[in-house]
C-alpha cells in the first residue's frame, strides 16, 4: 500500500498558509475531486479575468487599427494565438519558477504573482522591446514609442535586426541556469543517468559550467560573419556576467545573519532570479511574436496573457506538490531549458520556428511526466 500524508491547501490569510492532511491513494493527486477543481480554479482566476481584460482591449485595439470588424477579429485571434505561444514556450519556465519559489514565504510569493506579473507585461514585453529599438536606432525613448505606433513595420525591422545579440544574451543566461542544476555534486536524483551521472562527476572542478558555455558560445561565434560574431560574443560575455551577478547578488541576500533579514531578502535575492529567468525565457517569444505581428501592443497584450497563465501554474504547482511528486519534472524542466538555449543560438544564423521550440519543451516535460509515473508505480507495486 503507498498512501502519503500531502497538504492540501484550505486556507490562507494575509501571513500564513493552513494544510489540511490528507491520505491519498497511489496517483491521486489534491484536486482531483470537486473541492479540488475549485481549488484550481481559484489558482487561475487572475488569469481568467487577464484573459477577458486582454481580449477586450485586443479588440478594442483591432477596430481602432482597421476600423472593421474583419480587422477586430484578426486582432482577436493574434492575440490568442501570442497567449498560447507563451504558454507552450514557457510552461517549462513554470516549471523551474516553482522549484524555486518553494523556498521563498508566502509574501513573495504573492509578490511575484502581482509586482512580478506586471515586470513581465511591462517590462519584458513593452519597455523591453523599446530599449532595443532606442539602442538599435540610436533614438529617445519617445521616438521609439512613436515609431512602435505609427510605423511598426520600420519598427518590426529594428527589432529584428537586434536578434542576434537578444539570442546570444537569452541563450548563454538558460544555459547556465539549467548546466548549473545538472553539474551539482549535491544532486541525487537522476532521470537521465549516463547523462546525469558524468555531469556530476565533474561537478567538483571549479568553473567547470562558464568553460562548457564559453566553448559553445565560441563554436557558434565562428560560424557568424565578422560584425555579427563580434556583437554575438559581447551579447553571450553579458549574459554570463549577469547570470553571475545575480548569482552573487542572491548568496550576499542570503547570507545575513538576521532571521527576519534573511525571510525577507532571501525572498528578494529569489524574486530577482525568477524575474531574470522570466526575462531570459521571453526573449525568444517576444522576437518570434513579430513574425505573427508588428503591432508592439498586440504582442504586449497576447503575450501578457499567457505570462499571467504561467505565473498563477508556477504558484498551483508549489501549493500542490507536484515537484515532489512527480520527481522527474523538474529534470525535464531544465533540459528543455538547454535545448531552447542551444536553439536560441542557433537562431542567430537560421530560423527555427517557435512551434517546433514550444513542441521541443512540451514533449520533455511529457516524457519526464511520463517517467515520474512510472517511478511512482514501481514503488508502490
Amino acid at each position: 500500500m503507498c498512501t502519503g500524508r500531502i497538504g492540501v491547501l484550505v486556507s490562507r490569510d494575509r501571513e500564513t498558509y493552513v494544510y489540511r492532511m490528507a491520505m491519498l491513494p497511489p496517483g491521486a493527486l489534491p484536486g482531483s475531486d470537486e473541492t479540488g477543481m475549485k481549488s484550481v480554479f481559484s489558482y487561475l482566476r487572475y488569469a481568467f479575468a487577464v484573459t477577458a481584460l486582454g481580449l477586450v482591449l485586443a479588440a478594442w485595439l483591432g477596430w481602432e487599427t482597421t476600423g472593421s470588424g474583419a480587422g477586430m477579429m484578426s486582432f482577436l485571434f493574434t492575440a490568442t494565438v501570442l497567449a498560447a505561444l507563451e504558454i507552450a514556450l514557457s510552461f517549462d519556465n513554470a516549471i523551474v519558477n516553482a522549484n524555486k519559489l518553494k523556498e521563498m514565504d508566502p509574501v513573495w510569493q504573492r509578490r511575484f504573482l502581482t509586482w512580478g506579473i506586471l515586470i513581465a507585461v511591462f517590462g519584458m514585453r513593452i519597455v523591453f522591446p523599446l530599449l532595443v529599438v532606442v539602442i538599435a536606432a540610436n533614438i529617445g525613448p519617445v521616438s521609439a514609442l512613436v515609431l512602435a505606433a505609427t510605423e511598426p513595420e520600420r519598427y518590426g525591422l529594428i527589432m529584428e535586426r537586434a536578434h542576434v545579440s537578444i539570442a546570444a544574451f537569452g541563450g548563454t543566461f538558460l544555459m547556465m541556469v539549467a548546466l548549473s542544476y545538472f553539474i551539482d555534486e549535491a544532486k541525487q536524483v537522476d532521470w537521465i543517468r549516463t547523462v546525469e551521472g558524468r555531469l556530476r562527476q565533474i561537478a567538483p572542478i571549479r568553473g567547470i559550467e562558464i568553460a562548457i558555455v564559453l566553448a559553445i558560445v565560441m563554436c557558434f561565434a565562428t560560424i557568424l560573419p565578422e560584425r555579427e560574431s563580434a556583437m554575438f560574443l559581447f551579447a553571450a560575455a553579458s549574459g554570463l556576467l549577469t547570470f553571475l551577478f545575480v548569482e552573487i547578488l542572491g548568496h550576499v541576500l542570503d547570507a545575513s545573519q538576521d532571521a527576519a533579514r534573511i525571510a525577507r531578502q532571501g525572498g528578494l535575492g529569489a524574486f530577482l532570479y525568477l524575474e531574470m529567468l522570466d526575462a531570459s525565457f521571453s526573449f525568444d517569444g517576444v522576437i518570434g511574436a513579430f513574425a505573427l505581428t508588428r503591432n508592439l501592443f498586440l504582442i504586449a497584450i497576447g503575450l501578457g496573457i499567457g505570462a499571467m497563465y504561467v505565473r498563477s501554474v508556477t504558484i498551483m504547482l508549489v501549493e500542490m506538490g507536484a515537484l515532489a511528486k512527480f520527481r522527474y519534472l523538474e529534470h525535464g524542466a531544465f533540459y528543455s531549458i538547454l535545448v531552447l538555449a542551444l536553439i536560441m543560438f542557433a537562431q542567430s544564423f537560421v530560423h527555427i520556428p517557435e512551434v517546433i521550440t514550444g513542441l521541443i519543451g512540451v514533449v520533455l516535460i511529457v516524457l519526464s511526466l511520463r517517467s515520474s509515473l512510472a517511478h511512482n508505480r514501481r514503488n508502490c507495486g
